[in-house]
């Protein structure tokens, strides 16, 4: 149903509900509320304490931007009763524009700290139309443009009425499991009566979105236990012999990952194993023993990476470990000649091992008998992107490797199919990162540390949340912050890096950085994974409270790679409680998985698969709260769902579909 056909939507609106990824009237009934406002308890400042969060009334007399100062903000002068008080956006100079004088709602952290009086700051707010009756939870929507909250909730109360919503369990499931209707959970998170409603209508609509995901994955990836068709002459003794190559000890966890490989691939059934271990713990090692497993038994192997300079990183690795070995790398960069004389050597089998990116899946890729396939970084790929490289051999063995840890817990239920191996020690050799949280105040103190830094050759990440700035201006981006950096450390060399750059750019940007042409790396999270730049010692991250623990300790683990001191700087926008408690668990921790396992705790299932994560099935339901046990739930049901009991013909129709979306679904 067309979004202007509800009353309220012109085609101007439209428009602007399509920036929010809105298009239909289904998908604006998918466009939950990111919070909801207590019309049932409407507090006084005067009667509040400093910190409290609260809804109030007011009557706002002016607003101007005040640009004068070092960090531009918009000041309101606000009446209530006979109380007056301050309301203050910093980076929101939009505000002043959308700010009028009349009765408004504000929604926020109260503060009167340091005898500066009454005062709100940054508080989220609405006209108090008359025509508008608000009572009970109001939800609070994000918006675009000049579309307001009573507009969207007029236009989703209206789709609501007006769409079909049904569940894709099965409905003797659903009776079983006493599920309440879809439909009138999306009633519940919508129009709640209380917070409890929105709770269980939240939960409803999780468990049907993670029912469907792991349903899907089912779906897509099929049995596990095919039959396995190569057979490896490789003794242990030969492996022995290999790790004997490296000029260290394997520790007990890479031992034992490799004794797994040794198994799998010599028994009945082919290889499908997950190996998650934290930033350091030796993954890449225990690959090439792998890799040596297959080859050593005269099969082609390959390792697939996300990125050119992680693939060609690899391939120096391998070559310099595989001496008796023919090795290629082939990329999106690779020459037509050489690309020519690759898949030539592929074909013929005279190319024994292969390390690329998405190069290596093309369908005139072909192999004489590739055997086994590693994908690095797996998180980069989705599911059919390694099932591309894995159909290329027949009855190939998969060993995907993962650097970001997730709950254990989460991993049973997503990667059910795998076999899991989990790496937890680290070698005796790597350094511990010094993490600290740094207040807006020392940012001058943190610059001539870094110039320090850079006289003694030792190098520092700046990473951005993003790479633009906006009218928001809430976070900083990686272009601003360029910017800003070359005039305060003019003696330091800046390179920029980020995802709008192409490929090629990147890759050389990347390449001079490690050969320290560089001092300095301004970027967004393209950095996250996989590169080694042994003297980067410093990461510096902007609105860190914008990140996810787990890749907060991802990009922690680019530093300290070699054997000098590193340190991580946590620059934090926000100063609210749960910011606070999320920051310091990053601080006072280094363990991977016990950072996941905290993260999930303080995010709660909705937020732990954040959009970037999960692609584009879980995005809309990351404004929902609810419980870690809803997943687990989901996973029984779907497990009972395809147990032969019930016909689910339209589920694995449905599942189908979404095999797009799960290209880019990703879990950390």
């Amino acid at each position: 149903m067309r979004l202007t056909s509800l009353k309220l939507i012109s085609e101007k609106r439209e428009k602007e509900l399509n920036k929010l990824g809105i298009f239909t009237a289904e998908e604006l009934c998918r466009h939950f509320p990111r919070d909801y406002l207590d019309m049932t308890h409407v507090s006084l400042l005067k009667d509040s304490y400093h910190n409290d969060v609260i809804l109030t009334a007011c009557k706002v007399l002016n607003a101007e931007v005040n640009r004068y100062a070092r960090r531009p903000y918009v000041k309101a002068l606000c009446q209530q009763e006979e109380f007056l008080f301050t309301a203050i956006w910093f980076n929101q100079l939009y505000v002043a524009d959308k700010l009028s004088r009349g009765e408004y709602l504000f929604y926020g952290r109260v503060r009167n700290e340091y005898g500066t009086g009454w005062s709100m700051v940054n508080p989220s707010f609405e006209r108090a139309d008359k025509n508008i009756k608000l009572k009970g939870l109001i939800p609070v929507y994000s918006l675009a443009g000049s579309l307001t909250q009573g507009v969207l909730r007029s236009a989703v109360k209206q789709s609501l009425s007006k769409i079909q919503i049904t569940s894709c369990i099965p409905s003797d499931l659903q009776k079983k499991y006493s599920l309440a209707p879809l439909k009138d959970a999306y009633f519940k998170v919508h129009c709640p009566g209380n917070m409890k409603d929105a709770e269980e209508g939240s939960a409803r609509i999780a468990l049907e979105e993670y029912f469907l995901l792991i349903s899907a994955f089912k779906v897509i990836k099929g049995g596990r236990d095919d039959a396995r068709l190569n057979r490896y002459s490789v003794t242990r003794a030969d492996v022995d012999g290999f790790i004997s190559r490296f000029p260290f000890e394997f520790t007990e966890g890479q031992k034992n990952a490799v004794n797994e490989i040794f198994e799998n691939v010599n028994s009945p059934h082919k290889m499908n194993r997950l190996i998650q271990g934290d930033v350091g713990s030796g993954k890449t090692a225990v690959a090439l023993a792998g890799i040596f497993m297959a080859v050593k038994s005269g099969y082609q192997s390959a390792m697939l990476a996300p990125t050119e300079v992680l693939a060609r990183q690899n391939s120096a690795l391998i070559e310099k470990y595989f001496p008796e070995y023919k090795v290629a790398t082939l990329t999106g960069s690779t020459t037509a000649a050489e690309k020519r004389e690759i898949k030539k050597g592929l074909v013929s089998g005279e190319i024994d091992i292969v390390c690329g990116t998405h190069a290596v899946i093309q369908g005139d890729v072909v192999f004489k008998n590739l055997s086994f396939v590693v994908c690095d970084e797996q998180h980069r790929f989705g599911v059919a992107q390694r099932a591309s490289l894995s159909e290329k051999g027949d009855g190939c063995d998969v060993l995907i490797m993962s650097a970001t840890p997730i709950p254990r817990t989460l991993s049973l239920i997503f990667y059910g199919d795998l076999d899991i191996t989990t790496i937890k020690d680290k070698p005796a050799k790597r350094q511990e990162i010094s993490t600290s949280v740094i207040p807006e105040r020392k940012y001058s103190d943190m610059y001539k540390y870094v110039e320090e830094q850079a006289k003694l050759g030792n190098q520092t990440y700046f990473v951005c949340p993003k790479i633009e700035g906006d009218d928001e201006g809430t976070a900083m981006s990686v272009t601003e912050l360029y910017d800003e950096l070359k005039i305060k450390m003019p003696s330091v060399r800046i390179a920029l890096l980020h995802g709008k750059m192409k490929d090629k750019q990147k890759n050389e940007i990347m390449s001079a950085f490690k050969a320290k042409e560089y001092d300095c790396l301004v970027s967004t999270t393209v950095i996250e994974v996989g590169v080694d730049v042994p003297d980067a010692t410093t990461m510096i991250i902007y609105n860190a409270e914008r990140f996810g623990l787990s890749q907060l300790h991802q990009l922690r683990g680019r530093v300290g790679r070699g054997d000098k001191k590193s340190y991580c700087f946590l620059l934090s926008g926000a100063d609210t409680e749960e910011a606070i408690q999320r920051l310091s668990v990053i601080k006072n921790s280094d363990d991977g998985f016990e950072i996941a396992e905290a993260d999930l705790k303080l995010r709660g299932g909705g937020d732990f698969m954040g959009t970037r994560q999960s692609g584009k099935m879980l995005k809309e339901i990351k404004n929902l709260r609810f419980p870690v046990k809803v997943i687990f739930t989901a996973k029984a049901l779907s497990d009972e769902a395809f147990s032969g009991a019930f016909d689910v013909k339209l589920l694995m129709r449905i599942a189908a579909e979404k095999y797009d979306s799960l290209k880019d679904v990703t879990l950390n």
